[in-house]
C-alpha cells in the first residue's frame, strides 16, 4: 500500500525548526534529568541532539528548574548546539513563567496540558495567563492532552450528556471524544486570547494503540493544526518499541503526523538516546525520511552457525552511526546509502548487489571467502583474518568516492 499524501497543516516555527506545512516530520525527545541540575541536563540535551533529536523538551516544575533553563540554553549555544528547547509545564506553569521571564524568553515553545492548568474557577485565568505570556514573547504552544490527566469537569459533563442521550455511546467512545474536544476547545480559547493560528501544535496522547489511532483520525479530520504523535507510557524495551511502531506506523501511513516522539521507559542506567534512534528508524523504514545509512543483515539460519556475520553487522552498524555526524556534515546524500552484511550464499550475493555496498560472508561449510559488491558489481573478494577491518575501509572509501563533498560557505 503506497503512502498517502501528507495531511495539510499550517507550519509552526519552533526556534529554527519548522513543524507542519511542507516540512519533514520532526523527531522529538525529552530529558529525564532534574532540570535544576544544569550540567546533567545540558549533557543529556547534547547527547539527544547529537543522536538526532531535532527538538528537546525539559521539565519546568520548580523555581530552580525555571532558573536553570536560560543557563542550559546558553551552554548549548556556546558549544554550537542549536536545538530548540521546549518547557513542559503542569499545575504551576503560570506562576513559573511570570516569576522567571528569562526562562519564558529562552524556551522555544511551551507545552501546556489543559487538564493540569488549574481546577474549577482557577482553570481559565491560569490558562489565559500562560497563553498571554506566550503571546508576549512570541512563543508557540503545544496543547498537549493526556487522557491520564484529562479535564475531569469536561469528561463528567460529556458522560452526563451521553447518559441522557436516547442512544448513548460506549463510555470508551465518549472518553476518546472528550480527549479530542479538550484539545480543540483549548486551541480555540488560545486563539481568542491572541495566540496566532500558526502558533499552535496539538497532541492527544493515550497509552492504547487502537485508542491513539482512533483519536488522531478524528482530530486530523477536524483541524489543520500540526499534530505531535506519540504513544504515552509505551513501556520498556521491545514492548514499548513494538507498541509505538504499531500505532504511529498506521497514522503515518495515512499521512497523519508532523512530529513524533517515542516515549520509551529506559532500563536502569539505560541510554536515553534509544528513543531518538527508534523514532528515526520508524520514519526511515517507512520511506518518510533518511537519517543514516541502512544496514541490511539476514537473521541467520542453520547455514550460519557462526556468529561472525552477526558481529560484523553489529560492528558495521555501530561504525556507521559513529561516522554519520561527520559524513552528514561533509557528504551530500550519504544518509540514503544502504549497506548489506549477509551470512551465506543463499541471499547474500543478491542482497549485496541491491545495496550500495554489500558483503556476502561464507556460511557453514562454504568456501572461506567474502565477495564485496558496489553498486551491483562485484569489486573484490576478501578472505583471511581482517575481513571486518577491510570491509570497513571499503565502506569509508565508497563514501568518499560516491558522495560529493558539501559546499562550504
Amino acid at each position: 500500500m503506497p503512502l498517502l499524501e501528507r495531511r495539510r497543516s499550517v507550519a509552526v516555527r519552533v526556534g529554527r525548526v519548522a513543524v507542519g506545512g511542507s516540512a519533514p516530520i520532526v523527531v522529538q525527545s525529552m530529558t529525564n534529568t532534574d532540570t535544576a541540575d544544569v550540567e546533567a541536563t545540558f549533557r543529556q540535551v547534547r547527547e539527544l541532539a547529537r543522536a538526532g533529536s531535532e527538538i528537546v523538551r525539559v521539565t519546568v516544575n520548580t523555581d530552580e528548574a525555571a532558573s536553570a533553563v536560560p543557563r542550559i540554553v546558553e551552554r548549548l549555544a556556546a558549544t554550537g548546539i542549536d536545538v530548540p528547547i521546549v518547557g513542559d509545564f503542569h499545575f504551576n506553569g503560570h506562576k513559573l513563567l511570570k516569576a522567571h521571564p528569562a526562562c519564558a524568553e529562552a524556551l522555544a515553545k511551551y507545552r501546556i496540558n489543559p487538564g493540569n492548568v488549574g481546577r474549577g474557577s482557577k482553570r481559565d485565568p491560569q490558562f489565559a495567563e500562560m497563553i498571554q505570556t506566550a503571546c508576549r514573547y512570541g512563543k508557540p504552544v503545544r496543547i498537549g492532552v493526556n487522557w491520564g490527566s484529562l479535564d475531569q469537569e469536561l469528561l463528567t459533563r460529556m458522560m452526563d450528556e451521553n447518559s441522557r442521550s436516547p442512544e448513548p455511546r460506549d463510555a470508551l467512545e465518549v472518553l476518546r471524544e472528550a480527549t479530542v474536544v479538550s484539545a480543540l476547545d483549548s486551541a480555540t480559547r488560545a486563539e481568542e486570547l491572541g495566540l496566532p493560528h500558526d502558533g499552535i501544535v496539538i497532541s492527544t496522547k493515550v497509552s492504547g494503540v487502537q485508542d491513539l489511532i482512533a483519536i488522531y483520525r478524528t482530530l486530523a479530520g477536524r483541524c489543520d493544526y500540526p499534530l505531535h504523535l506519540g504513544l504515552t507510557e509505551a513501556g520498556m524495551g521491545s514492548k514499548g518499541i513494538v507498541a509505538s511502531t504499531a500505532a504511529l506506523a498506521v497514522l503515518l501511513q495515512e499521512g497523519i503526523g508532523d512530529t513524533i516522539r517515542i516515549s520509551l521507559t529506559p532500563e536502569p542506567g539505560g541510554d536515553r538516546t534509544r528513543e531518538v534512534i527508534v523514532a528515526q528508524e520508524i520514519l526511515q523504514s517507512m520511506g518518510l525520511r533518511a537519517f543514516t545509512p541502512m544496514v541490511i543483515a539476514c537473521p541467520g539460519c542453520g547455514r550460519t552457525t557462526s556468529t561472525y556475520f552477526q558481529e560484523l553487522a553489529q560492528r558495521i552498524q555501530g561504525y556507521i552511526r559513529q561516522r554519520m555526524p561527520e559524513w552528514k556534515q561533509h557528504r551530500a546524500g550519504v544518509e540514503d546509502m544502504t549497506v548489506a552484511v549477509m551470512g551465506c550464499v543463499v541471499n547474500g550475493p543478491g542482497e549485496s548487489k541491491h545495496a550500495n555496498i554489500g558483503i556476502s560472508l561464507p556460511g557453514t561449510g562454504e568456501r572461506p571467502v567474502a565477495p564485496v559488491y558496489e553498486d551491483g558489481e562485484k569489486t573484490v573478494t576478501l578472505k583471511g583474518e581482517r575481513i571486518a577491518e577491510e570491509f570497513q575501509e571499503l565502506v569509508e572509501r565508497y563514501v568518499e568516492r560516491r558522495y560529493r563533498p558539501k559546499e562550504t560557505a
